[in-house]
């Protein structure tokens, strides 16, 4: 049998066609000549595969330019994200993963907060705490399953 899907019929959105602004490789001099902006932050994070349907957290509106902030002078990132259905069990893996995503990309010198879009989680300030706990999230991709399911939703293969 297999297991039931927690939103069965997503709704799909159109994804945004333009040119990445993704750098090469990560600049560590946080007085870069063109700093890091809420677009590029986007850019890395559109094409994540959500955990349960072959589309990006894009295409299914759980991330969306607008829900980014940047402070490249402070070196902090907050993205916001929305799950498609408020008890989405699968919350805490999507922030996880862009949260690997993001610190994989950027500078060692951003701080990154993770957080669901405030109404939209039924479990909202756990999931949020669990994504910006520096010892829970060490302890996560501790976890070798864990770990496979994030780098699944990392993966491009599915394009």
């Amino acid at each position: 049998m297999a297991p039931e899907l927690i939103n069965a019929n997503p709704v799909v959105y159109q994804r945004k066609d333009r040119q990445s602004r993704v750098r090469v490789t990560a600049v560590e001099d946080e007085y870069a000549a063109d700093p890091i902006d809420q677009q590029e932050i986007f850019d890395h994070i559109r094409d994540i595969k959500d955990p349960e349907h072959p589309y990006t957290l894009e295409e299914l509106k759980v991330v969306s330019e607008e829900a980014i902030d940047v402070d490249d002078r402070q070196s902090h990132v907050r993205v916001t994200f929305t799950p498609t259905v408020e008890h989405c069990s699968m919350a805490a893996l999507i922030g996880l993963s862009i949260r690997v995503k993001l610190i994989r990309s950027l500078p060692s010198r951003f701080k990154i907060d993770i957080q669901v879009a405030p109404g939209s989680h039924a479990t909202e300030s756990s999931v949020n705490k669990q994504l910006n706990d520096k010892e829970r999230v060490a302890a996560a991709l501790e976890n070798p399953n864990l770990l496979d399911l994030v780098e699944d939703c990392l993966s491009k293969t599915y394009l």
